[in-house]
């Protein structure tokens, strides 16, 4: 009985360690949400549409009881992440009650967003004026950040002289000096 109440608690902690930590509203997009080319230009049409959206972190801006986050939108991919790379279907806003560290949030983390659309905020980009939706956050979910890829090895019979492959022609030299 001890043997199977053990094994028990194994399991449950295995499976509670597979779990995966991203919330599920992240995880599942929300029924009809439309995507920031759909709302783009038409915001006051879907004022108050719950949307999940995500993209590349451009700046943090944190004023009295709010934080406002710049994102180049990416498409997400089906945990939704977004993507590393692709085409981006413009900027958004996304604006939480409360304070959010620039040095954690900081420009080029990817960033998921859950929330409602919130209206429109017209702000420069360099020296265009431009319309950003605004999404009020409800979720979010900050994206750890890429693990480096490992630097390229050969493989270590390149450098072996005594390998047959790729037909070094001191090999049969060394080995059978008779056929030379």
């Amino acid at each position: 009985m001890l043997k199977r109440g053990f094994y028990s608690i194994i399991l449950v902690a295995w499976l509670n360690a597979c779990a995966s930590q991203i919330p599920p509203q992240i995880r599942e997009a929300p029924a009809g949400s439309p995507s920031e080319d759909m709302v783009r230009g038409q915001v006051q049409q879907h004022l108050g549409t719950v949307v999940r959206w995500g993209g590349t972190i451009v700046a943090v801006e944190n004023r009295p009881g709010r934080s406002w986050v710049e994102l180049v939108a990416r498409p997400l991919q089906s945990n939704g992440r977004p993507a590393e790379e692709g085409q981006s279907s413009g900027r958004f806003l996304a604006r939480y009650d409360g304070f959010l560290d620039p040095v954690v949030y900081s420009p080029g983390r990817a960033l998921t967003v859950v929330g409602k659309i919130a209206g429109e905020e017209r702000r420069p980009i360099d020296k265009f004026d431009y319309s950003f939706p605004v999404v009020a956050i409800e979720n979010y979910y900050l994206w750890p950040p890429p693990s480096p890829a490992p630097p390229y090895q050969p493989p270590p019979y390149w450098d072996d002289p005594w390998w047959p492959y790729p037909y070094y022609p001191w090999y049969y030299r060394h080995r059978y000096p008779y056929w030379w």
